[in-house]
């Protein structure tokens, strides 16, 4: 990593209040270049409150755009962090107003071009694309890292029409957690607790709203770009990672927007900027790589960077399975238009007649992290014993490598006599030692077979022809090889288990999978710069005791049948901040189920977080504790906020709710 000291420009740091139509005004961090000439403004807009959480990551970037010509700003969305106003749903109306707004006052400074970018990952990636779709006037070009197009089917809620047990659940949780820490009086001064109380007062856990949606409806198409790609007018670079869930969006940015305004960039990367040298790399100079974008769409210069293939993909070599790799081999290829004619669909027939398809309920403890994050347990070790759980097929690779790119599909053929379950493919790449490397995955809840957005339940008895696709990948199978086909009737915990899932008949004879295979071509170099960034913040990341714990913990209780998985997220720990603030983070996601018993599912987060200014005498402390179960008709939630000030209790409440299961 290279640390940048010599930039064009020197900087200068503000903390200012964007004022909003309504009066509320949002917390904001303003790097501007010492110069006298207006230069365009890039917008990083997140909830993750840029006062701490996110201040080590921001300080990587936004000073280096500073320092390169740009005015780099961070805002936190209303009702976090130091904002003020009242926290809402993510992405809800109020917060796309708000980010429009927030584009236009920047255009109206005068330090300002009257031209804006934005940027950012996950939540920010995701709010720069809707921001994009409302297309205000002085928004003319995004960078999106680790975002989606469609909240439903390529977010942490649901996937393939499935409830995802491990981030519909965990994720709420967090933001549980997180939108009930309080604003820093260091900023806000003395009204810091009366801003917290009203907050607190006005939050509703995401999940009550999350499970009441159980098919693609009305408010899952509320900031789903998918709806109409046609209303993204700025210039959309789009990017992602191999580890990333939502990779798949880029494939449909790069498909769907006009070729002359988007380009895509998909790398080996897990849940992180490409430029962090967070595992698996390698990273990327990928601040140069977005100034070229800017430069090009904010700046007007002449870069290069639309004379790029349309998209640039990293395509995996064969690796033994393992949870965590500095760097995989593999190579970068382009391809000028996508679908791209350098992929054709070769169709692989299963054989073998009729194979009962039941897996065990645990059949999913090797999926690994959701959202890899870098961390040294997040990905899925050696899937033997998870091929073993499932009904198999192999293809022997012979000759020449086979190389996929884009999303692989099955078509498989069932009988089923339960009105509900689900079907999960795995596809794996078998060694010759035997061991399984997964390779990419997908879900269908058969409930949805006809569409997201309804739930139809199975004939008891009947069979049919049910094809889904699995999540995007550039893999490359060598010679001596299996390519293996894995099909489950569970996958927890990803997938919350039906209500009474049976199993199913798999038709072997009448199925399929389909691989994106993608001819060899000499492709022309695609290179990038070594990463940059700017000084680092100087935090501090004391060991603790927590750390002791292991990462990711696998129980079995073999007496009871039961199977329960602990899951420290990691996502950041203790931190001491150089403006004297300490900040202290500990969650444990636990998931339990037993091995023949769907109605046994049960997760629970549990949240503790605390921040101390041991030279004021600020003690604000925040536990949170949620869980979820269900029976054959309902999911039942739980969730309480527990908040203190100097140690004394100032908040507490509880939420219990049942929510009928009607998809998932």
């Amino acid at each position: 990593m290279h640390i940048t000291t010599d930039s064009p420009y020197e900087t200068t740091r503000e903390d200012v209040r964007i004022p909003l139509p309504d009066g509320t005004r949002l917390y904001a961090r303003v790097w501007r270049p010492v110069t006298e000439e207006p230069v365009p403004a890039l917008l990083e807009y997140l909830p993750y409150r840029l006062g701490d959480w996110t201040a080590p990551r921001d300080a990587q970037r936004h000073p280096w755009y500073a320092g390169h010509g740009y005015a780099s700003v961070r805002v936190d969305v209303r009702g976090h962090g130091n904002s003020e106003g009242l926290p809402g749903d993510e992405y809800d109306a109020t917060e796309l107003d708000d980010g429009v707004a927030v584009i236009h006052w920047l255009a109206q400074q005068e330090w300002c071009s009257g031209r804006v970018g934005m940027f950012g990952i996950s939540w920010g990636g995701f709010n720069s694309l809707q921001l994009a779709a409302l297309a205000p006037e002085p928004l003319k070009a995004v960078v999106t890292v680790c975002s989606t197009d469609d909240r439903y089917d390529n977010d942490v809620h649901y996937m393939g029409g499935s409830v995802l047990a491990v981030d519909m659940h965990a994720w709420a949780a967090t933001m549980l957690a997180f939108v009930s820490r309080p604003p820093d009086p260091a900023q806000v001064g003395d009204a810091w607790k009366d801003m917290w109380l009203e907050r607190l007062e006005a939050v509703d856990p995401f999940i009550h709203t999350w499970l009441a949606h159980q098919t693609r409806d009305d408010y899952w198409k509320h900031g789903s770009v998918c709806e109409d790609y046609g209303s993204i007018r700025a210039n959309v670079l789009a990017v992602g990672g191999w580890h990333d869930p939502y990779r798949d969006t880029v494939l449909r940015l790069v498909e769907h927007l006009d070729p002359s305004r988007v380009r895509g960039l998909i790398g080996p990367w897990s849940h992180q900027y490409p430029d962090r040298g967070l595992p698996p790399g390698p990273a990327i100079g990928f601040l140069q790589e977005t100034l070229r974008w800017w430069d090009q769409h904010l700046k007007g210069k002449e870069t290069g960077v639309m004379n790029e293939p349309l998209l640039r993909s990293w395509i995996s070599g064969s690796h033994p399975p393992a949870t965590v790799y500095d760097t995989l081999p593999g190579r970068w290829v382009g391809d000028a238009r996508w679908p791209s004619e350098n992929v054709s669909p070769i169709a692989y027939a299963l054989a073998g007649g009729e194979r009962i398809v039941d897996s065990p309920q645990q059949t999913g403890v090797d999926a690994g992290r959701f959202f890899p994050f870098g961390n040294e347990a997040d990905l899925p070790p050696d899937q033997r014993d998870e091929d073993a759980k499932s009904v198999s097929f192999e293809f022997p690779v012979e000759g020449a490598p086979i190389e996929i790119l884009g999303r692989p599909r099955v078509k498989l053929r069932l009988r089923m006599d339960v009105p509900r379950g689900q079907a999960v493919a795995r596809l794996c790449d078998v060694a010759p030692d035997g061991s399984s490397t997964l390779v990419t995955r997908g879900v269908l809840n058969l409930a949805t077979r006809h569409g997201r957005d309804r739930a139809e339940d199975w004939t008891p008895g009947a069979t049919e022809d049910v094809a889904f696709e699995l999540n995007a990948i550039g893999h490359t199978f060598p010679p001596g090889h299996r390519i293996r086909l894995a099909v489950s009737s569970s996958y927890w915990p990803w997938i919350w288990p039906q209500a009474g899932s049976a199993g199913f008949v798999l038709d072997a004879d009448g199925s399929l999978v389909e691989l994106p295979v993608r001819r060899h071509t000499e492709d022309p170099a695609i290179t990038f710069g070594e990463p940059e960034q700017a000084e680092p913040l100087g935090v501090v990341f004391p060991a603790t005791l927590d750390e002791q714990r292991p990462e990711r913990l696998v129980v079995r209780d073999v007496a009871k049948g039961e199977w329960r998985q602990e899951v420290d997220p990691r996502y950041g720990g203790t931190r001491l901040y150089p403006d004297g603030l300490e900040f202290t983070e500990d969650a444990l996601e636990t998931y339990t189920i037993q091995e023949r018993d769907p109605l046994s599912a049960r997760t629970r987060s549990d949240w503790r977080i605390r921040l101390h200014r041991p030279d004021t005498g600020w003690d604000a402390e925040v536990e949170t504790r949620s869980e979820i179960t269900a029976d054959e008709h309902d999911f039942l939630t739980f969730n309480e906020v527990v908040c203190k000030d100097g140690g004394e209790i100032v908040f507490h409440r509880t939420w219990e709710k049942r929510i009928p299961r009607t998809a998932g």
